[in-house]
């Protein structure tokens, strides 16, 4: 490389900035240009919905670095700038204003965005979601005390949403669609503790329900409509945390593969030559699990990075196989959660602990093979988790059940 290459980075979030930074911790002195669509300066996403949501913390924690990093650094922003398509045989891309950018390699870290709900109403004020900073300082204005939030969907965001908001001494509802909260992604038998935690927190939390239209008075919303003759809950507040959807675009624009995210290998190079995806949108081949995976969570926003950095240096050893991790804060419950599992893979969960007083692990198994783990108010236990995962060991259900059988002796073999 020299110092007249040009690598652009597009997207405003934890990826964009980390792979900033990578480049120049990996030695790089070209030009560096990261596009972001928002004005603000990258910042993290976790504490919109957890600290920063509930006032614990300050605003400036939000950002991944300070603001003289990026001149420092020598790192462009063009904030408040959209990348609206690339050329990837011209190896160029166009911006929102009419200019264009010259690359020598691309990064896509566009992240994701908030599935809407295609009901009546869905376009009334009061009508909330929330992905960047500004929404979650709205929320904060609406959670006063005694306000009546209504959260649809029972998944991360929503539940966390709900804590923060009733931390704030407002009424909850939570409806979700399922028979439980996040059952998709941890199934029932893990599923039933976040339902049970947030009813002793005093949220009416109801399950199997149908939303069929937010109701509305003067053009703001009051309310939701259920179907099947659930009638109508009240509301001051409507918030929608339904999921979210890869933002592909330019990708798709592009001629890229794109099936559920933009497609990468495990180096994330994707379809194009000198196109890269990290963060939300890259659904890149793991090489533990021998598939796509897309994982949208701050874990592989910080750390994928470092792997689509070193690969736009054409570093051969450059592989992202990190584990799959997440995190939740709610209430008193803390909790980390390790490895991959979809729907129907596993065919049994073993507690280790006690699930009534919400200190516990659950293992996700499959054939005596530990595929996830998750604790729950019990700290310090990641890496003997992940080394249960990636040893591949067949345990006994048993001695993974009782706290007294260390971790590390049972992949000691």
């Amino acid at each position: 490389m020299t110092s007249t290459t040009t690598h652009v980075i597009v997207g405003g979030g934890l990826a964009a900035a980390k792979a900033a930074q990578a480049l120049r911790d990996l030695g790089f002195d070209g030009r560096v240009v990261l596009i972001g669509e928002e004005a603000e300066r990258p910042y993290e996403r976790p504490p919109l919905s957890k600290g920063y949501l509930q006032g614990k913390d300050e605003r400036e924690k939000i950002f991944v670095h300070p603001e003289n990093w990026y001149a420092e650094h020598d790192v462009e922003l063009r904030l408040g700038t959209k990348a609206v398509a690339f050329d990837a045989a011209a190896h160029q891309v166009r911006l929102d204003d009419g200019g264009q950018l010259d690359y020598a390699k691309l990064l896509l870290a566009t992240g994701s965005s908030p599935r809407r709900l295609p009901i009546p109403g869905s376009d009334l004020g009061g009508v909330r979601y929330l992905r960047r900073v500004g929404d979650s300082e709205q929320l904060k204005a609406d959670f006063r005390p005694g306000a009546r939030i209504l959260v649809v969907g029972a998944g991360w965001i929503g539940l966390e949403t709900a804590a923060a908001a009733r931390a704030a001494g407002c009424e909850v509802t939570v409806l979700e669609a399922a028979d439980l909260p996040l059952l998709r992604v941890l199934g029932p038998e893990a599923a039933q503790v976040f339902a049970d935690l947030h009813r002793d927190n005093g949220v009416d939390l109801r399950c199997g329900v149908e939303i069929v239209e937010i109701t509305g008075s003067m053009g703001q919303a009051d309310g939701v409509l259920l179907g099947h003759g659930g009638g109508r809950i009240a509301a001051d507040t409507v918030v929608v945390g339904v999921g979210a959807r890869p933002n592909t675009e330019l990708a798709d624009s592009a001629g890229l593969k794109v099936d559920d995210g933009v497609v990468t290998d495990e180096r994330l190079r994707t379809s194009a030559p000198d196109v890269y995806a990290a963060g939300d949108i890259a659904s890149a081949f793991h090489p533990f699990y021998g598939k796509h995976i897309r994982v949208e969570h701050w874990a592989n926003a910080l750390n994928q990075p470092q792997t689509a950095a070193a690969s736009m240096l054409d570093s051969d050893g450059a592989v992202y196989d990190r584990l799959p991790y997440f995190y939740t804060d709610q209430f008193d419950l803390g909790m980390e959660y390790t490895g991959h599992v979809s729907p129907g893979e596993y065919d049994r969960v073993v507690f280790r602990g006690d699930v009534g007083t919400r200190e516990f692990i659950a293992f996700w198994l499959s054939q005596g093979r530990v595929l996830a783990g998750m604790n729950v108010n019990v700290w310090d236990v990641t890496d003997p988790i992940k080394a249960l995962i990636k040893s591949r060991a067949q345990v006994d259900p048993e001695a993974l059940a009782d706290p007294g059988v260390a971790l590390e002796s049972l992949t000691a073999e």
